[in-house]
């Protein structure tokens, strides 16, 4: 899995990249739980999640919001994690424009739970 550094509003992003098994395959983007709540792309669900999409074929990124790891940049209350997380599509997007498919997935942090879109 190869770690990745896009650029995002609050300055870099770290990510982990996954490409997808053919040309075409759908992407998911992996977001994690809630930074103030100790979330970060490390966190078992996210791996597992990352995990999942990959044995799938699809292109799977799993990133950092701002303030966490090497991302750059501080807590701002959903408004710039929001703005992260649109940084991380247009990346994974822009490695994959031929996707078939785009899904989201994360942790609803109130219960530690996966959800996806």
């Amino acid at each position: 899995m190869p770690e990745v550094i896009f650029p995002g509003a609050a300055g870099r992003v770290e990510g982990r990249y996954q490409e997808p098994s053919k040309e075409g395959a759908p992407i998911a983007l992996i977001l994690h739980g809630h930074p103030r709540a100790g979330g970060s792309m490390q966190d078992r669900v996210t791996v597992q999640l990352y995990k999942l999409f990959t044995s799938k074929g699809f292109g799977v990124l799993r990133f950092n919001f701002r303030g966490i790891g090497r991302s750059q940049g501080i807590f701002d209350n959903g408004m710039g994690e929001l703005s992260d997380a649109a940084s991380a599509l247009d990346y994974l997007q822009a490695m994959n424009p031929n996707a078939e498919q785009c899904w989201v997935a994360g942790i609803h942090s109130a219960r530690g739970s996966a959800c996806s879109c």
